[in-house]
């Protein structure tokens, strides 16, 4: 059984309520095996560097050493513990897995030549693993392999993290109506897989085997082996990291744009979809809604940018159009790669970028933001009470993927836009407090909790990075980014004193 399989197991165990004191030895457990995971994935860029004659393989050595060594520990003196997790252990362990996994793997970030800060090693690591794409590091075409790679692994890791916590934990949760993914209400006769294990652990290989691809065909299309192999990674992780600071647009190449694109749209489909047609469901991907939505809402933004733009300037159609359309795909699935300024496309263009920031993809993929099931509960809601109000005694139900929504995944999701709403201004009004300009601090709030990336002007921009902002802003982007990336709920919960009552 492999690892995700294992760790799937522990999370879709026993979710009755206790009123005894919180076991926290399986919490212990499961991060204590996720470290070992992150000890392991060291080993790689550190042989990186040891093949580059780079000191700094050292350094990832000894890094992984230290974390190898207190997963280790956490997991042996943990065993005797109840495999099988409450609802409430489940929201400590998500967060607290998340914030352990981010300072361990800022260890390279600050020891390696690079010499970075705890708050930019902490703020570059905990960007990576939520696969935000936002970073502190100028001069990457300088950078060493070992350190590229490493922030390629990160969020590739937190790709797969994220699918694995949307099929087995979120909908337990019952956060932001992830309920409607939840496979125990499902009827047997549709389960991808008898057991929510294997099921992750099949996503797993095909999350495995579509980077592959995507390694291939970038390096077919002019990538050198270490730039397709680490742009493969952060594409189908819809991360954004690269290896250069002009990220996809320094290769210069259309055949590489087209890649990236498709590879962007592949990681903001739900994967569980990708099994279902790998086992003879051919139509079970195109007939989702969700799917649906989302391909429809990002042909017609394409359209719409590359209309003005193609007005606007100078470009011919062909070029405004993939322009457009990868840049629009990048911001839209939280990638945050870039081929050019999109920020200097006029008065039109700012604001699309912007509001596409919070949209995100499908459910159950690696994307981030508010995501589209979201925003089709609340059509369908408001569609229902529109309905309701014009015919008083009709009986009106909204309907999702053609079932019938709940009130509680409604007042779910409610809830979910408004907690999100309240988060961003709050994190806008204080980045604006330490001293950021408007568009900084409103950009910056946006793409920190939604896990884009870039965000929007010079400092921040697309052309630019988060290195010269004040450490104050860098953590408290941080905790917007663990804010999004656990759907908000997750972490917002462990604030409250009544969560802790016994």
């Amino acid at each position: 059984m492999s690892l995700t399989a294992i760790l799937t197991f522990c999370l879709t165990g026993d979710s009755e309520k206790r009123n005894s004191m919180m076991d926290y030895r399986p919490i212990f457990l499961i991060v204590g095996i996720l470290l070992c995971a992150l000890a392991l994935s060291m080993i790689v860029p550190a042989i990186v560097d040891a093949f580059a004659g780079n000191p700094d393989w050292q350094i990832f050595a000894i890094s992984s050493g230290v974390t190898l060594f207190i997963g280790g520990a956490m997991t042996l003196t943990s065993r005797a513990g109840n495999l099988r997790l409450s609802v409430r252990q489940a929201f400590v362990m998500t967060t607290f897995s998340w914030v352990a996994l981010t300072l361990f793997a800022s260890i390279p970030f600050v020891f390696s030549e690079l010499q970075l800060s705890f708050t930019d090693a902490f703020f570059e690591a905990m960007s990576g693993i939520t696969t935000t794409g936002s970073t502190v590091i100028t001069g990457l075409d300088t950078v060493p392999p070992g350190i590229l790679l490493w922030r390629a692994l990160l969020q590739w890791l937190g790709g797969i993290g994220i699918i694995v916590m949307a099929i087995a934990v979120f909908p337990m949760l019952r956060v932001g109506g992830m309920q409607l993914f939840r496979m125990e209400s499902s009827d047997p006769s549709e389960k991808a897989l008898p057991r929510a294990a294997e099921i992750a652990s099949t996503i797993s290989q095909i999350y495995l085997g579509l980077t592959i691809l995507c390694a291939i065909s970038y390096w077919s299309a002019g990538m050198s082996g270490f730039d397709a192999i680490a742009h493969s990674m952060t594409t189908i992780a819809t991360g954004g990291y690269s290896t250069t600071d002009g990220s996809i647009g320094s290769f210069e190449s259309w055949p590489i744009d087209l890649i990236a694109t498709v590879g962007m749209i592949i990681g903001s489909l739900p994967f569980i979809l990708y099994l279902k047609t790998l086992q003879g469901s051919y139509s079970a991907l195109w007939q989702d809604s969700q799917v649906q939505w989302f391909i429809s809402l990002v042909v017609i933004i394409v359209l719409a940018v590359t209309a003005k733009l193609w007005l606007s300037s100078e470009l011919e159609s062909t070029q405004a159009l993939r322009y457009a359309a990868f840049n629009v795909v990048s911001i839209i699935t939280g990638t945050g790669y870039a081929t050019s300024d999109y920020s200097q496309w006029g008065s039109f263009a700012v604001p699309v970028f912007f509001f596409i920031m919070f949209i995100g993809g499908c459910a159950g993929s690696t994307t981030c933001g508010i995501k589209i099931f979201r925003f089709q509960v609340l059509y369908a809601a408001a569609r229902a009470q529109l309905h309701q109000l014009l015919q008083p005694h009709g009986v009106f139900m909204p309907y999702y993927n053609r079932r019938p929504i709940s009130d509680e995944v409604i007042v779910s999701v409610l809830s979910f836009f408004f907690v999100f709403g309240v988060c961003f201004a709050l994190l806008a009004i204080g980045l604006g407090m330490l001293g950021l300009d408007y568009l900084t601090a409103i950009s910056s709030a946006a793409t920190a909790i939604s896990n884009v990336g870039p965000a929007l002007g010079p400092i921040v921009g697309p052309a630019g990075n988060f290195q010269s902002i004040p450490d104050a802003a860098k953590w408290l982007l941080a905790g917007g980014m663990l804010l999004g990336r656990l759907e908000l709920f997750t972490v917002i919960v462990l604030f409250s004193r009544s969560f802790w009552r016994d």
